[in-house]
C-alpha cells in the first residue's frame, strides 16, 4: 500500500471511527437513502478507506413488496414506489476506497474462503462529508465496472443507465458524462494507478473490530428482517 499522507487534525477521521457511507435518494425518492455504517481503515490526503463488515446493520430502499429495486427492471426501478428496509449486509466484507477528486469509489471483494475476487468501480457523484455527523454522502451514478484479478475489465449495468435516462432520472447529457467518467476510470485501471496498485487485496480487518450499530438518523417505514447481534 502507498505511504499515507500526513493527516491534518480535524480534517480526517481516525482509523477505527465508525461512519455512515450514504447514497442519497433523488427525485421522488429523495427521502429514501441507502445508509451503510462502515469502519475507517485510513483517511488522509490519499483518500478515504473504509470497511463494510459482514453482518453490518444498514438501511436501504426496496420495492414496497420488499424486493430489491433492480427486480422492477431497468426503467421501473427508478419510478416504482420505495420504502426503507432495515437489513444486514449478507455478503463477505467490502473494503471501499474513495480516491480524492474522482467520481467513483473502488470496492474490493473476497470470496468466503478469503480468496480475492476482484475490484468493483462504483460510479458516483463527488462525496460531501460531514465530519461532525461522521457521514460521507454521494449519489449513485448507476454505471459500474468489474475488474477481475487478471485485470480484465467488464462493464456493468449499462442497461440500467439507459433505463435511468428513459425514466428521466438522468438526462442524456448527464448519462454521457457518466459514461465518460467510466472511460476515465478504465484509463486509470489500464495504467494500474492507485488504489489498484496499492495492494489492498491482501488487507484484513483487525480481529478486535466490533460490528457497527444500526443507523439511527433514518426511520425505515418497513422493517422486514431480524437483526442479529
Amino acid at each position: 500500500m502507498s505511504a499515507a499522507a500526513a493527516s491534518e487534525p480535524g480534517r480526517f477521521w481516525e482509523p477505527g471511527t465508525v461512519i455512515e457511507w450514504v447514497y442519497q435518494g433523488t427525485g421522488r425518492h429523495e427521502d429514501k437513502p441507502n445508509v451503510r455504517p462502515m469502519t475507517v481503515v485510513r483517511d488522509d490526503e490519499d483518500g478515504l478507506v473504509a470497511w463494510l463488515a459482514p453482518g453490518t446493520p444498514l438501511i436501504k430502499p426496496v420495492l414496497t413488496d420488499g424486493r430489491e429495486t433492480r427486480y422492477a427492471g431497468p426503467v421501473a426501478m427508478f419510478t416504482e414506489e420505495r420504502v426503507l428496509k432495515l437489513d444486514v449486509w449478507r455478503g463477505t466484507g467490502i473494503l471501499k476506497v474513495l480516491p480524492p477528486g474522482k467520481p467513483w469509489s473502488v470496492w474490493h471483494f473476497w470470496a468466503e474462503d478469503g480468496t480475492f475476487r476482484g475490484w468493483y468501480v462504483n460510479l458516483e457523484a463527488p462525496h460531501v462529508r460531514d465530519l461532525a455527523a461522521r457521514r460521507t454522502s454521494t449519489v449513485d451514478h448507476v454505471l459500474d465496472l468489474w475488474i477481475h484479478p487478471d485485470r480484465t475489465i467488464e462493464w456493468k449495468d449499462e442497461d440500467e443507465l439507459e433505463g435511468a435516462v428513459t425514466a428521466a432520472r438522468f438526462t442524456p447529457t448527464e448519462a454521457a458524462a457518466i459514461t465518460a467518467d467510466a472511460e476515465a476510470a478504465v484509463r486509470e485501471i489500464e495504467a494500474w494507478r492507485p488504489p489498484f496498485s496499492d495492494g489492498w487485496q491482501s488487507w484484513a480487518p483487525p480481529a478486535n473490530w466490533r460490528l457497527p450499530t444500526a443507523p439511527t438518523d433514518h426511520q425505515p417505514t418497513l422493517i422486514a428482517e431480524e437483526l442479529h447481534s
